[in-house]
């Protein structure tokens, strides 16, 4: 929880923090992970969709979930039943979502619920908890000005619903003048909702890459993300103090040990194609995992990995399920399948890290991380050790 701790310093005394656990927690493993916050005491969670949500609220989480996007007209009256906010970024499903949950309020019981064994379906109907995205220059969701105060005064007068927050997302928080004019513009659709006379909701605007700089703008609250998990944005890496990338610590390691280790001759193809061809007498370990494990083929001969501390080159086209690496010339007895290889993390002192990763497949390390894939066994550690394991056969913590 060293990472959480040094958000909320970031973030300031006081400041609820609702970390974003979506996409199976950025690949960290969504229910483990939020069990652990929720544990920890953060204040609420973020997701992306719907079912992140449910999964979320059956592995027993109860602190409040915001869904940042909209969802489904046809799940608003369930997110009421589950206690689940939504998102509201476009004035036709927004009309849409309130008529449903109206019509279903009329139509729920208006007494109380009943004794131990009462059914669900008996009890009244919650509210809708609504949180409306403010469009203030990311040009990917959210409404506009004008329509922002029309949206908040039709949820204030609608059956069966709430105005539970109001929010934004920032395009490039390392960019000042463009955060500025964004924060401007949230601020005048704040105002607007004020001058109106409309109840002013909680607020919030800081993800990972503006609690990771100074002058953090927190409002009522902030959604850790990608900083969560010990990890700083790419483009934010050369600017951001040095004392916040040090305190940030990754959480996610890759390792595997070799399924064989075998002595090939020159000029012996390794993988499909083959894409390489051996240039001496090699020694090539073959591990147990590939593309449909989250290791993309853009990789193919483009990474290393570590071995008693040493880089070593992965080499040949990115299998499936296999890739290969060269340990001709790793010191001492040969390598076996006792090794032990990291793809991703650290090995005595040498470190293979995910925005290292990200430069060699020019993409981000958002993706690299959230790539991997649910059949890779995920193996969670607290200081004392070891204290659980995901695989496809347990489907969970055990």
């Amino acid at each position: 929880m060293a990472n959480l701790a040094t958000i909320r310093r970031y973030a300031g005394a006081g400041v609820p923090v609702q970390p974003v656990v979506k996409a199976d927690a950025y690949g960290h493993g969504a229910i483990p992970v939020a069990r652990a916050l929720q544990a920890a005491g953060v204040e609420g969670f973020c997701v992306a969709t719907y079912d992140e949500a449910v999964a979320l609220r059956k592995a027993g989480i109860r602190r409040p979930i915001l869904v940042l996007y909209p969802v489904p007209v046809a799940w608003a009256t369930e997110a009421a039943r589950r206690r689940i906010a939504v998102t509201a970024g476009d004035m036709a499903l927004l009309e849409a979502s309130l008529a449903a949950v109206t019509a279903a309020h009329r139509a729920s019981p208006a007494t109380p619920a009943g004794p131990a064994g009462t059914s669900r379906a008996s009890r009244p109907l919650a509210s809708l908890r609504i949180q409306l995205e403010v469009e203030t220059g990311l040009g990917r969701g959210g409404l506009q000005p004008p329509e922002l105060l029309e949206a908040a005064i039709r949820i204030e007068a609608a059956l069966g619903a709430r105005l539970d927050g109001l929010w934004t997302h920032l395009q490039a928080a390392e960019d000042k003048p463009g955060t500025s004019a964004q924060l401007a513009r949230f601020e005048a659709a704040t105002q607007g909702l004020r001058e109106a006379g409309i109840r002013l909701p909680r607020r919030h605007v800081a993800a990972s890459g503006a609690l990771v700089q100074d002058g953090v703008v927190a409002y009522d609250g902030v959604r850790p993300g990608l900083s969560l998990y010990g990890l700083v944005p790419d483009e934010l890496l050369d600017v951001i103090p040095a004392a916040v990338a040090r305190a940030l610590r990754p959480v996610m390691a890759l390792h595997a040990r070799p399924v064989r280790v075998a002595d090939l001759p020159a000029g012996w193809g390794i993988s499909y194609g083959p894409t390489f061809r051996t240039n001496r007498p090699s020694r090539i370990a073959t591990l147990p995992l590939g593309y449909g494990d989250g290791w993309p083929r853009s990789l193919s001969n483009a990474a290393e990995a570590l071995v008693r501390g040493r880089r070593v080159p992965l080499v040949g086209t990115v299998a499936m399920d296999a890739i290969m690496a060269d340990v001709t010339d790793v010191p001492g007895r040969p390598v076996t399948p006792d090794d032990e290889f990291v793809l991703l993390g650290r090995q005595g002192g040498a470190e293979i890290s995910a925005a290292e990763l990200a430069r060699r497949r020019t993409t981000n390390s958002w993706e690299t991380v959230t790539s991997m894939a649910w059949r890779l066994p995920r193996v969670y550690h607290a200081r004392s050790g070891p204290e659980g394991i995901r695989t496809l056969v347990s489907g969970g913590i055990g």
